[in-house]
């Protein structure tokens, strides 16, 4: 998979989000949330965070439930430049994260970049779903 996530530090237990049957989701796919409580990979700039896939979904395979990450240090593939300490949120490319803006509302937030980079790079990112986005 292009640009998946990588857990490098686990700091809480990943939680069961509800997902499609049909859907195949790769370890370490960045998922979007809807209501309820249902997570499917993010598709586009801005998908309100869900988690991070813990584990394998295959397609088709009988299982609604996958576990997914909202917290840890995880590599993540920069989509812009950011700066440590910078809020981050989803951008249009699957797996890729940009820095926020004024535009984001705290629901979009991922966590915190923990270094400096520029497109395409990985960096250490704080996951930690809702941090108050520091433009509001």
């Amino acid at each position: 998979m292009v640009y998946e996530t990588t857990l490098m530090i686990e700091t809480e237990l990943p939680l069961p989000f509800t997902v499609a049957d049909g859907t195949a989701v790769a370890l370490g796919t960045v998922m979007k949330l809807s209501d309820p409580l249902t997570a499917a990979p993010h598709s586009s700039a801005d998908d309100t965070f869900a988690g991070i896939a813990a584990a394998e979904k295959i397609a088709s395979d009988g299982k609604t439930s996958l576990a997914l990450f909202r917290g840890g240090w995880h590599k993540m593939t920069l989509s812009g430049n950011v700066t440590a300490g910078d809020a981050v949120v989803l951008d249009t490319q699957l797996n890729t994260v940009k820095a926020a803006t004024s535009a984001n509302p705290a629901g979009d937030m991922v966590g915190i970049a923990l270094e400096n980079g520029a497109t395409s790079e990985t960096i250490m990112v704080e996951v930690r779903p809702g941090v108050a986005n520091p433009f509001i």
